[in-house]
């Protein structure tokens, strides 16, 4: 597992960091996955509230689940990903997004640290009482689906999803706190 990583409660003393991955993909052309890079952030205390009304399930629409937030941060003071833990999962996650989603800044991939965010969000899920988790991804996303395969994923299906233009792929991990990354 790589070192000087962790995956910590976003917080104020990161908001630069979280600030330039956000623009990093956008400038990237990136989807802002997990959704919630793409939540208003001007004000970041009202931000980092939003974050935690979601995982207390507070204010969230119909038809959502609560999901925790985590930023994946290296040497303490860069973040380099983001994770989303949803709770539970609805007939919509089922389809596309399933329990855990999580994305690595541009110019952090091909490091590892798609494998370990996904690691690391896994313990979290444990903590949370989730000991099977759904983790989807676009069929022509390798990194990802490698990262999956890697954390224990077991193909289950594959569907040509309209509304995104490509096929998902979901894969069901059994989860517990000694999980251990593939070789």
């Amino acid at each position: 597992m790589l070192q000087n990583v962790e995956l910590v409660h976003p917080g104020t003393q990161f908001r630069d960091s979280y600030r330039s991955l956000v623009a990093e993909f956008i400038a990237a052309g990136d989807p802002l996955v997990p959704f919630t890079l793409a939540f208003e952030h001007a004000d970041f205390d009202a931000f980092l509230a939003k974050l935690n009304d979601c995982a207390a399930g507070v204010g969230i629409p119909a038809g959502f689940a609560a999901h925790s937030t985590y930023w994946f941060v290296r040497d303490r003071t860069e973040v380099v990903g983001v994770s989303n833990i949803r709770h539970s999962l609805t007939a919509a996650l089922r389809r596309e997004g399933g329990n855990i989603g999580y994305g690595i800044r541009p110019s952090a991939r091909r490091q590892g640290l798609g494998i370990a965010i996904l690691h690391h969000s896994l313990l979290r899920a444990a903590d949370l009482g989730l000991t099977r988790v759904l983790v989807s991804c676009g069929r022509q996303n390798v990194g990802s689906a490698k990262a999956i395969v890697r954390n224990g994923g077991a193909l289950e299906s594959e569907e040509y999803l309209a509304t995104r233009g490509e096929v998902i792929q979901r894969y069901w991990i059994g989860n517990g706190p000694n999980i251990q990354p593939g070789p």
